[in-house]
C-alpha cells in the first residue's frame, strides 16, 4: 500500500521500531519494548495504523486515533463495532446473547465503529476509539 494517510485524524502519532513486514493502513500492535508488529486476532495491545510500510528494524509513524480505512476480514457493516482480526485488519464483534468472561475480554479488543461497509480484503473507514 505504501504511504497512509488517515482520513480524519484526531489522535496522537507515535514512532515505533517495526518487529515485522508493516504495511501502510495495517492496524499494528505492542510487540516488545518500544516495537510494533501486525495485530492478531482479538489483540488487546494494538496502538493504531501504521502510516508506511516497513521492515522488521525500520522505524514506522503509527495514527493512533480519527478517522482510519482499515482492511476488513469479512463482511464488515457501517455501524458495527469491529476488533482485531488477524493480519492488522479489523472484523465485526460477534454478537452475544449472555455475555461470558471471554466476551468482556473481546470487547477490550475493540477497535472502534465502522463507517462505512466492506467486504473481505477492502478498506473501511472506521472511526477508532482509543
Amino acid at each position: 500500500m505504501g504511504d497512509y494517510v488517515p482520513l480524519y485524524d484526531a489522535g496522537p502519532e507515535l514512532t515505533r521500531q517495526a518487529s515485522a513486514t508493516i504495511t501502510g493502513g495495517q492496524l499494528v500492535a505492542v510487540t516488545g519494548s518500544g516495537t510494533v508488529g501486525p495485530a492478531g486476532a482479538n489483540a488487546l495491545n494494538w496502538v493504531g495504523a501504521a502510516a508506511f510500510d516497513g521492515v522488521s528494524g525500520d522505524k514506522v509513524t503509527v495514527h493512533t486515533g480519527g478517522v482510519q480505512r482499515l482492511v476488513a476480514s469479512g463482511t464488515v457493516t457501517a455501524g458495527d463495532i469491529v476488533v482485531c482480526a488477524a493480519n492488522g485488519q479489523v472484523s465485526t464483534l460477534a454478537a452475544v446473547s449472555t455475555p461470558t468472561a471471554a466476551d468482556v475480554t473481546n470487547t477490550r479488543a475493540i477497535v472502534g465503529i465502522a463507517l462505512t461497509t466492506a467486504t473481505t480484503g477492502n478498506l473501511v473507514e472506521v472511526q477508532m476509539d482509543r
